[in-house]
C-alpha cells in the first residue's frame, strides 16, 4: 500500500504514528546507510505501508533529521498535511543513562522515544499515558521501536525526538486541552491506517473525558448535549470544567458507559430542545434518527392541564422557544417542564443504575425547570 494521497477523496491515509515512524526509520537508515530515500516502507499493526519522505538531512555523523507530511484523506481531520520530524541520534548504550524506572521504557529496548517542541505532554491521569510524558501513544511508540530496532547497530541506542512545528497552534482545535494535554497535539493511531471516522471511533473519542474525571477522581459529573450545554454549565455550576462531559447525540451511550464505570449519579444540563427527547425515551437524539419533541410536550401539557386548544397549539408549534411562549401564557411552563424533567430522571432509572439530577435551560442559560437539587448551582443562580 502506498501513503501517496496527495488530493481529497481517498478513505483513508497514514497516521500521525507512521508518519512519526516512516521519518525516524529514514533517519536512521541515514545514519547507517548513509543513504537519502524518497519512500520508506513501514510496518504497522495490519499491514506494511510506503510512506514518501520530504526531506532528510544528516546533522552529523551520529545525528540525522527527517520530515514527511500526513497525506489528505476524506476526513475533518486537523493533523491533515501537518509535517513531522523525526531526529535520531545513535549514542553509546555503556554511556547514555536510561531510566528504567520509566513504564514506557524496556531493558531489551534499543530505541528510546522523546517528543520535542509541538508534541503535547500529560498532565492529567485518565490516558494512556503517565503524567509527564509525552503523548506519544502505545502503538506509535511500538511502531517506532519494531521498526527500528533490527536496524539499530550493536551496543548503540537510537534516541527518537519527535518534533511537530505546527503541533501547538493545530492543538488548539482539538481536544487536548481539556484532557490534560498541553503544549501539542498528540501522536496517535492504533492500526498506523486512518479512516473517515467510524461512528465507533466517534464514540470512543467521548469517553477520553469521561475518562479523565474519573481519574481525577470528582465525585460529581456533569453531562451536557454540546458546546452550549457545556459553557452553560460552567456558567451557572460551581465546578471545575473538568467534570462537564459533552455526550452529543450519543446520551444513552454515555449513560451506559457511566453505569459501567459505577457511576451512581449524575447531573444532566441542557437546552430544553434536546432534553425533551430523553422524557419519550429518545436516547440517540439525532434530529434524523428520532425526534418527537412537539408530541411530548403536548403529552405534558395535557397531564399538566393544558387547554385542548393550548395542547393544539403545542402541537402546531416549530420549535420548542415558541412552545414555551405558549406554556408561560397560560401559566403552565414551570409546571410542564417539571413533569417533563421528572420524565426523564424515569427514563433513565428504568435504562440504568444512575440518579439523575436534570436542569432544563434555553438558549440564554436561564434554568427552566425548579425540581432539580440546587448543590452545585453558584450562590447567585440560587
Amino acid at each position: 500500500m502506498c501513503g501517496n494521497h496527495q488530493n481529497k477523496g481517498y478513505k483513508f491515509g497514514p497516521t500521525t504514528g507512521s508518519i512519526a515512524t516512516a521519518t525516524a526509520l529514514s533517519s536512521l537508515k541515514m545514519l547507517t546507510e548513509d543513504k537519502k530515500t524518497e519512500i520508506v516502507q513501514i510496518k504497522t499493526p495490519k499491514e506494511k505501508l510506503d510512506i514518501f519522505i520530504d526531506s532528510v538531512k544528516k546533522e552529523s555523523d551520529n545525528k540525522a533529521v527527517s520530515s514527511a507530511h500526513k497525506y489528505p484523506y476524506d476526513d475533518p481531520d486537523v493533523t491533515v498535511n501537518i509535517e513531522i520530524y523525526a531526529t535520531v541520534e545513535l549514542v553509546d548504550k555503556s554511556s547514555y543513562k536510561i531510566d528504567y524506572a520509566n513504564p514506557l521504557i524496556d531493558k531489551e529496548d534499543n530505541v528510546v522515544i522523546n517528543g520535542g517542541c509541538g508534541v503535547g505532554k500529560v498532565t492529567k491521569n485518565g490516558l494512556q499515558i503517565p503524567i509527564g510524558e509525552y503523548a506519544i501513544n502505545p502503538v506509535p511508540r511500538k511502531m517506532i521501536k519494531e521498526n527500528l530496532k533490527e536496524h539499530v547497530p550493536e551496543n548503540k541506542l537510537a534516541i527518537v525526538t519527535i518534533n511537530i512545528p505546527e503541533g501547538e497552534k493545530i492543538a488548539k482545535r482539538t481536544m487536548n486541552p481539556r484532557i490534560g494535554i498541553e503544549g501539542g497535539i498528540s501522536i496517535l493511531g492504533t492500526t498506523g491506517i486512518a479512516r473517515s471516522m467510524s461512528t465507533k471511533a466517534y464514540k470512543d473519542s467521548l469517553l477520553i473525558p469521561l475518562n479523565v474525571a474519573i481519574a481525577e477522581k470528582y465525585d460529581d459529573l456533569i453531562y451536557v448535549p454540546g458546546n452550549i450545554g457545556e459553557k452553560i454549565a460552567n456558567r451557572i455550576l460551581d465546578i471545575h470544567p473538568d467534570q462537564v462531559i459533552q455526550t452529543t447525540n450519543f446520551v444513552g451511550y454515555m449513560f451506559e458507559e457511566a453505569e459501567k464505570r459505577n457511576i451512581t449519579r449524575l447531573t444532566l444540563v441542557g437546552h430544553i430542545g434536546k432534553l425533551v427527547k430523553l422524557a419519550g425515551g429518545i436516547f440517540n437524539t439525532k434530529h434524523s434518527i428520532a425526534d418527537g419533541r412537539r408530541e411530548i410536550f403536548a403529552a405534558h401539557t395535557g397531564i399538566c392541564g393544558g387547554s385542548t386548544k393550548l395542547i393544539q397549539e403545542v402541537y402546531k408549534s416549530k420549535t420548542t422557544e415558541e412552545i414555551i411562549d405558549l406554556l408561560k401564557k397560560d401559566k403552565l411552563d414551570v409546571v410542564v417542564l417539571n413533569s417533563i424533567s421528572d420524565a426523564i430522571k424515569e427514563r433513565v432509572k428504568d435504562r440504568f443504575d444512575i440518579d439523575l439530577n436534570v436542569i432544563i435551560v434555553n438558549m440564554k442559560g436561564e434554568i427552566l425547570n425548579t425540581n432539580y437539587t440546587k448543590e452545585l448551582l453558584k450562590k447567585e443562580f440560587v
